[in-house]
């Protein structure tokens, strides 16, 4: 049995498939344990694996609910700042008190979020291996590849290369203060400097949630890099819902995740689209008293059995959370993608490339264009085929238990060593 630590970002989207992970890896027979802040440690316990909470004095208990609130509240730019900030600190956090809870905790190999670069780092200074996990879309960097932050589409040309050479120049200078509080550890560790991103991946494995299918066409990716699909437990909670109230007609599912699921304007704009179609519209996230009266053909939960929706439902219509997409297309579900902030746009943009959906911006949306599109992407049998054609792909990437197993064959390469 090898003792394995998580260490990644504190945000819903990126802690759950860790879990999900965690507990495959329990049940291959290795001990798992999560290294956060303290506001972590009732949801992670809950899924039987271990907890070590670490920044306990600029993260005490009770600030996560409250910053995440406050984040809720932003979109766009701002929102990509106010991101960027707490990154910052969380960084300064894991690489001031990751390292003596590791060590402690007897750790053999992290496995670290690909937004936090801090993870690798705690590993090269403990001297122990690493894999990457891309909870989030791939980051790894080509002159084609758009930034992870831009809504371009893919376009193999000299023009749009030197777009994108802009754009991660400009995320570049976004996350210098993630950038400047990883250096500064680094050469206190005396391990070598950081000359690009890819700096910060493992050598040993890269995991990605994506199937090949939902990326743009790749020409560099390292021979280590996998793509498995969403990282999902087969056990799913039991969530009430009223299934009652499902009447035949066509069912579209509506979420904007856990983090931006107060913009309730964008939910009324949802609902009023809606209005007067021949489907009936879910709401997940809010309680129906919040959004004012409600259609006879729209319902709104605080909580919903999400999988077990979409695998009704015709058509999702989301802001672009990366779990909420790939749910949808694991299910074969084409969407329509309103993106809001962080990696949205991007996310939207290969919603549209890869055919599954289409994207609008949601400044200005109006319910009568969100209305011809969604007639649009429900009566066009091109969007369900292809979001068909993901899910066959999703099925065959071997999710979290392939997941598991590229882990367990990187800890025998890390075991065994060169050739």
């Amino acid at each position: 049995m090898k003792h394995l630590g998580i260490i990644c970002p504190p945000v819903p989207g990126h802690v759950n498939p860790f879990l999900a992970l965690g507990r495959e890896l329990q049940r291959r027979g290795d001990r798992v344990t999560v290294f956060q802040m303290p506001d972590l440690e009732a949801s992670v316990r809950a899924e039987q694996i271990d907890f070590v909470p670490i920044g306990a004095r600029d993260h005490p208990a009770g600030s996560l609910p409250h910053s995440l609130t406050e984040l809720g509240r932003l979109s766009g730019l701002a929102a990509l700042r106010f991101t960027v900030r707490a990154v910052a600190k969380t960084t300064e956090m894991i690489c001031r008190d990751a390292p003596s809870a590791v060590r402690d905790a007897g750790v053999d190999m992290l496995l670290v979020d690909q937004t936090e670069p801090a993870g690798g780092s705690v590993a090269e200074h403990l001297g122990k291996p690493f894999v990457t996990l891309c909870m989030a879309l791939a980051l790894n960097r080509e002159p084609d590849v758009p930034p992870p932050f831009s809504p371009w589409n893919y376009r193999k040309s000299a023009w749009a290369r030197m777009q994108n050479r802009v754009g991660y120049a400009v995320s570049d200078r976004i996350l210098a203060p993630v950038r400047h509080v990883l250096a500064d550890y680094r050469r206190r560790w005396k391990v070598p400097a950081h000359h690009g991103s890819e700096d910060s991946y493992s050598r040993l494995a890269q995991i990605s949630q994506q199937p090949r299918e939902f990326d743009f066409p790749r020409e560099f990716l390292p021979s280590c890099f996998h793509y498995v699909g969403p990282l999902r437990s087969p056990e799913r909670p039991k969530v009430e819902f009223p299934w009652e109230w499902l009447d035949g007609r066509p069912l579209v599912y509506s979420s904007l995740g856990t983090l931006q699921n107060s913009k309730t304007t964008l939910f009324q704009c949802f609902v009023e689209a809606c209005k007067g179609l021949d489907v009936q519209l879910v709401i997940a996230g809010r309680r129906p008293e919040s959004l004012g009266p409600l259609p006879e053909n729209v319902l709104a939960v605080p909580y919903a059995p999400q999988l077990e929706l979409l695998e009704q439902a015709s058509l999702t219509v989301t802001h672009g959370g990366l779990n909420t997409v790939l749910d949808s297309l694991s299910c074969g579900v084409p969407l329509i993608v309103v993106p809001l902030t962080y990696e949205q746009p991007a996310i939207a943009a290969r919603v549209w490339w890869s055919g599954a959906g289409e994207m609008m911006l949601p400044s200005p949306l109006d319910p009568a264009g969100l209305r011809r599109q969604i007639t649009q992407v429900m009566g066009e049998s091109r969007y369900a085929v292809r979001a068909r054609c993901i899910a066959d792909s999703i099925r065959a990437a071997g999710g979290v238990t392939r997941a598991a197993e590229i882990i367990e064959e990187a800890w025998k390469a890390h075991r065994t060593g060169p050739s």
